[in-house]
């Protein structure tokens, strides 16, 4: 999730918590305010009924009308010195109108001048503040919604220009390529935070930049400079060999360390291979064709290996199979796949090359399955007594393979075939 959207959805739901309780909040505090005017009102009413009757104690008989009813009861003297003045709600019966209606009721006492005591209960209609209280409502609840829309917006809004500078630095980031000159940042900015993340980047990409190419340069010439002395070493060995008089263990001594030599030889440039991989070197990518390139090293591979009598099955796809990919590097990957198992294929045995559109599968003929988590180590031997081979073609293939976003892996089948598949790393 982008942090633009992280941060306003948390900022969005905190807003909404606290507009929710700040609505709750202050619709009660109207409503109790509005309840407050309600007895307020009738505590002014009851007072003037009560001074009324007692200049005319004929009122007593009446009751009100349909906004107000009053009845007065006589109490005892001792039922009206304690008594308490009290406030409810309650519901009426109109007549009239044959239903209940909301009322506000007070029920207060007061003595008359011959010393009696009455009980006074006085209810006013409450219709209206019923009708106030559901226009309140639906006003803030609409207020309420309006402000939620027009807060969110201008939060988007407002997030989206103060996250500016941090979008155009990771689009910066996106466009560093290893290898490539480190590209210009323009991202002015008055936050300085953001501006402080920007030198640290342009400064940490400068530096890579600069170990990138020390190190390319070193590897450069370290291989150089172990490719030179391994020459002339061989070239010795050579002219030692051509030499009169050695005795036949002599001769085998000086093929071992010929031998010896050409391993070296192939693995200082197997591992310097690997580096420039790794360290994306081969930057040029094109579209290749992985059928095109397996068609043209089948046949000098097939005669190479001519002596182990391996049947051939070639199978392709309606599609031809496209990667891209420096085109060195799948030729390199290609012949790494195909030497491998017709190196270790058996006598007599065979080999299937399958290619769709979807993947390559190469299978060979084999006895025992492999370790599949061990086989694409560095110097990882699967067969004992391999020393023409160094252990890293397998490694170097799998390392071609992720570096243009595929797979390289391995699976065995119970009719004796060692099975190598490329596919895309999303693919299983």
């Amino acid at each position: 999730m982008r942090l633009l959207h992280y941060t306003y959805r948390k900022l969005s739901l905190l807003f909404l918590v606290l507009m929710a309780v700040w609505g709750v909040l202050f619709y009660y505090a109207i409503i109790d305010e509005v309840v407050d005017e309600t007895d307020d009102t009738l505590e002014n009413y009851a007072f003037l009924l009560i001074k009324k009757v007692l200049r005319d104690p004929s009122t007593m008989d009446t009751h009100g009308n349909l906004m107000s009813i009053y009845s007065f009861r006589p109490i005892s003297e001792e039922e009206g010195l304690t008594y308490r003045e009290v406030f409810y709600d309650s519901t009426v019966y109109v007549e009239i109108e044959d239903e209940y209606d909301p009322v506000r009721v007070l029920k207060t006492a007061f003595r008359m001048t011959d010393g009696q005591f009455y009980e006074l209960t006085l209810m006013i209609s409450t219709m209206e503040r019923d009708d106030l209280q559901r226009a309140m409502l639906w006003y803030l609840g609409s207020l309420f919604v309006l402000l939620l829309v027009c807060t969110s917006i201008g939060i988007k809004r407002v997030l989206r220009s103060t996250y500016r500078p941090l979008q155009r630095l990771l689009d910066w980031l996106q466009d560093i390529q290893p290898g490539k000159p480190v590209p210009p940042l323009d991202n002015p900015t008055q936050i300085r935070e953001f501006r402080l993340l920007s030198e640290a980047a342009r400064d940490m990409a400068g530096r890579s930049y600069k170990a990138y190419e020390e190190q390319k340069q070193f590897i450069e010439n370290a291989s150089h400079e172990l490719q030179t002395p391994l020459a002339i070493v061989r070239g010795k060995v050579e002219l030692l060999a051509e030499s009169e008089g050695l005795s036949e263990a002599q001769m085998r001594e000086l093929d071992a360390i010929y031998s010896t030599l050409g391993r070296a030889v192939k693995l200082n440039k197997s591992l310097l291979l690997l580096s420039r991989i790794e360290n994306g070197q081969f930057s040029d990518v094109e579209d290749v064709s992985v059928d095109e390139a397996l068609d043209n090293l089948l046949p000098d591979l097939m005669e190479i290996y001519e002596y182990k009598n391996i049947r051939l099955t070639r199978r392709q796809g309606a599609s031809p199979l496209v990667v891209r990919c420096n085109q060195s590097l799948a030729q390199i990957l290609m012949s790494n796949l195909l030497k491998n198992a017709l190196q270790h294929n058996m006598d007599g045995g065979e080999l299937q090359v399958l290619s769709t559109p979807d993947g390559l599968w190469i299978k060979n003929t084999g006895d025992a399955p492999l370790d599949g988590e061990k086989l694409f180590r560095r110097f990882y031997h699967s067969v004992k007594g391999k020393k023409d081979s160094n252990g890293l073609g397998l490694s170097i293939a799998r390392t071609i393979a992720r570096s243009i976003g595929w797979e390289l892996s391995y699976s065995w089948e119970e009719d004796g075939m060692h099975v190598f598949r490329l596919h895309k790393e999303d693919e299983k």
